[in-house]
């Protein structure tokens, strides 16, 4: 088995080195500049790997880099422009691809784009395997299980702790900032479609708590409906985080910043996904996820993806990770990292 690692330099890419390293997988690094990828490996206690300069701008030289891996795991964003990239490379080297994008409107991109060309190279491409649109989809595809078709699905963000966002995340968030400020797309009656106001401005939580949310453009709503029968889904965060958010930033002053949250910050953030399911005769069925070091999640997510992809037989094509990955399953495995579900008792919405 052997996984290539894109943006390994990065906070996240190093994170997923250190993941990779702590299940002795063979690892290749591939980036624009040598001397920061031999820093990197030395970091994840892999000085040894195999390490491989290309740029996005060389299609020739990317693939070459590419070819002979099992997988190619892309941790490099902004993926709104650059990811495309990667994903065409990975094709055309016949390795499977996942990559930890969290950026909407690109993951809708590479299910309308890649589609054909992945199932004709027998490959299998998973993109936005984080922290929360793998769970989130994985949850949504067990609670449509339980309940059959759905009239909509509402999937709520909430986070706490002192981590903030790590600067390839700000540059993220920079490049889409016009579809955070619009809330980005909402799938409705069957199409994908922008501009749409949220049906709800406040969530309970499980404490009971009532909280003022707003529209979010998160990854869940590109990919529960490809495999559940629903007619409506939204994505919310708490209106006072999505505040913070669009608090414009340039591109010098995230270069100032550090290279993001500190373990210890890490350590101490929490998050709770859930994922409120209404069926057509107005009952209500409520998945809560619970976590905590969304950057860890997300490097624990993605490389257990790419190494069920390396071991398993997945359909090629444009997958989501329901789709691609049994969910029960991969949940449970990743309840053994501090990550807990459930699926709430069916309620009546009045």
């Amino acid at each position: 088995m052997l996984i290539t690692v894109y943006g390994a330099t990065g906070y996240q890419g190093k994170l997923t080195l250190a993941e990779l390293s702590r299940h002795g997988v063979e690892v290749r690094l591939v980036g624009r500049d040598h001397t920061r990828l031999e820093s990197a490996a030395a970091q994840a206690g892999i000085p040894d790997a195999d390490r491989r300069v290309a740029g996005l701008d060389d299609r020739a030289a990317l693939v070459a880099a590419l070819a002979g891996s099992d997988v190619v795991i892309n941790c490099a964003g902004p993926f709104t422009t650059s990811g495309a990239a990667m994903v065409d490379a990975a094709i055309a080297a016949g390795a499977h691809y996942v990559d930890t994008a969290g950026e909407q409107q690109y993951v809708k991109d590479v299910f309308d784009s890649f589609g054909g060309d992945a199932e004709r190279a027998g490959v299998t491409v998973v993109p936005a395997v984080n922290d929360g649109c793998l769970p989130g989809d994985l949850l949504a595809h067990l609670i449509a299980e339980q309940t059959g078709p759905l009239a909509e699905i509402t999937v709520s963000h909430f986070i706490t702790g002192a981590a903030g966002l790590s600067r390839g995340s700000l540059r993220s968030a920079a490049a889409t900032m016009d579809a955070m400020r619009s809330g980005g797309l909402t799938y409705d009656d069957g199409a994908w479609r922008s501009g749409i106001p949220a049906r709800r401005e406040r969530i309970t939580l499980p404490d009971g708590e009532s909280v003022a949310m707003a529209a979010l453009p998160t990854c869940e709503v590109v990919t529960i409906p490809r495999h559940v029968q629903v007619e409506h889904v939204e994505s919310l965060l708490e209106a006072t985080l999505k505040a913070s958010l669009e608090t414009p930033i340039t591109p010098e002053l995230i270069a100032g910043l550090p290279a993001g949250p500190t373990e210890h910050d890490r350590a101490g953030q929490q998050f709770t996904y859930l994922l409120d399911a209404v069926d057509h005769q107005g009952q209500q069925t409520r998945g809560v996820i619970r976590g905590r070091d969304t950057y860890g999640t997300t490097a624990v997510a993605v490389v257990e993806a790419a190494r069920r992809l390396a071991a398993g037989d997945t359909a090629a094509g444009v997958r989501t990770p329901a789709q691609a990955f049994d969910p029960a399953d991969f949940l449970d495995t990743l309840s053994r990292h501090d990550l807990s579900w459930t699926i709430e008792a069916t309620l009546t919405v009045k």
